[in-house]
């Protein structure tokens, strides 16, 4: 994945705060419109918004596409959408939206791991990256800002990727457990409407 300017960040950023403002606020809410000021991006990543109350930064909403089915610019505007209506919470509202913040994250390619326990562990490294795990019908993900933010260890973050898929935890040791990382790029408001910066995680 390529390396996006803080300038292309700040367009997501705003592209994303602009639809959920569009959504909340308007009967017929049309994403061609927020999608048009994202004419340059065409590139099919994975991407995520989230949504956080200011100043606290508890969490409001996150969805997201982690695989790249489409542009950016229409993946954008409907991960903004789906964050605010993200069923865990009770739907956005206009009254929300001074006191909130908005995140985009950015994501690269899907890459395999495999090995037994020893090896998967050194193949993670905490602040780098984010875990996909697949196992039957259950599928769970966590951005590489939650085990940062939240000081876990590397077997810690393997099992809370697999509680995030309704898995016991794991069962990321099974050898029918398929288990990807991957590493994101993320932007987000400083305060509510304000400034956009990049958001550098420290490995551990």
């Amino acid at each position: 994945m390529r390396a996006y300017s803080l300038e292309e960040g700040t367009k997501l950023v705003k592209a994303a705060r602009h639809a959920i403002e569009l959504f909340v606020t308007t009967k017929e809410f049309r994403g061609e419109a927020v999608e048009k000021t994202l004419s340059d991006f065409t590139q099919k990543h994975g991407v995520f918004v989230t949504i956080y109350h200011y100043p606290t930064r508890s969490l409001r909403g996150c969805i997201g596409f982690p695989d790249g089915i489409g542009e950016m610019r229409k993946l954008v505007v409907e991960a903004a959408v789906a964050a605010a209506e993200d069923p865990r919470f009770v739907p956005f509202s206009h009254r929300e939206f001074e006191h909130a913040i908005v995140e985009v994250s950015v994501l690269s390619e899907m890459e395999r791991i495999s090995g037994n326990a020893e090896q998967i562990k050194r193949q993670i490294k905490v602040g780098r990256d984010g875990l996909v795990i697949e196992y039957g019908y259950h599928k769970g993900l966590l951005l590489p800002n939650v085990p940062a933010e939240e000081r876990w260890s590397v077997p810690r973050f393997l099992d809370e990727v697999c509680i995030k898929a309704e898995l016991p935890e794991h069962t990321w040791t099974h050898g029918n457990a398929t288990l990807y990382r991957f590493s994101s790029q993320v932007f987000a408001e400083a305060e509510p409407s304000g400034k956009v910066q990049e958001i550098r995680l420290e490995e551990t």
